[in-house]
């Protein structure tokens, strides 16, 4: 008799908790998301106040969080709940492709942003991608945020006043992580181990005040563009 092997019962499911003021959609998650084995919808909420009351009792792992709500912002719920839930990731979930609210976003530590014309299966995979620490967001959304950055915060902010406190090791892996490189390809990079690359990361992200590397990212973008920009005008 050929048995199936049976499931690991030592992982607990992704606890998943769903911020959004449409029933509809919030029952549409609810059912994609409970269907898989390894993840489960813990509870909701309609508004921001919900959010803030019922999250933490919950203890959420990952918190899809809409953008827009009746009483305020998914944002700021975003910067509320991992205030007091550090280890919270938030994938943020919108009907429209909005620069600002993804920069925001990013600045309030969230882990994702992604689109509602999202497919099923890959709102889940990136609910998954969080739930394991890292950063998901629509690529075409940030590579439009990447390219305005070149025209606004890298010309208000100095790139050189945050990044004066790293050691050259640390500005070397900084400027991967501008480039999209996930750990493993610094450290093949950079000859070091992985374990090596998570401190130096570790290190970096304090020395930044932020808490996410796509916050890191963003900064470094930031430098790359104040660097190249004056010697385009000498060439000019």
């Amino acid at each position: 008799m050929n048995e199936q092997p049976a499931a690991a019962p030592d992982r607990p499911a992704t606890r998943v908790f769903l911020v959004d003021d449409h029933e509809v959609v919030r029952r549409g998650l609810r059912d994609l998301i409970d269907d898989e084995p390894d993840l489960q919808v813990v509870g909701e909420a309609s508004t921001a106040g919900q959010a803030l009351a019922r999250g933490p009792a919950l203890a959420p792992d990952v918190a899809v969080l809409d953008v827009r709500l009746p009483d305020g912002d998914g944002i700021g719920v975003c910067r509320e709940l991992r205030s007091r839930m550090p280890g919270l990731a938030c994938l943020m979930l919108t009907s429209f492709d909005d620069e600002d609210a993804l920069l925001d976003a990013i600045m309030a530590g969230a882990a994702g942003y992604v689109l509602k014309q999202i497919k099923g299966s890959d709102l889940v995979s990136a609910v998954r991608t969080v739930a394991t620490g890292q950063s998901m967001l629509d690529p075409a959304t940030t590579a439009r945020l990447m390219h305005s950055l070149r025209d606004t915060d890298a010309a208000k902010q100095p790139a050189d006043d945050r990044l004066a406190a790293l050691s050259e090791r640390e500005r070397s892996v900084l400027d991967l992580i501008g480039e999209g490189l996930t750990n493993r390809q610094i450290a093949q990079r950079l000859y070091l181990s992985e374990k090596t690359v998570k401190n130096h990361i570790s290190r970096l992200l304090g020395k930044l005040s932020v808490e996410r590397r796509v916050q890191a990212a963003v900064i470094a973008t930031q430098a790359r563009d104040a660097q190249t920009r004056p010697q385009h005008a000498d060439d000019a």
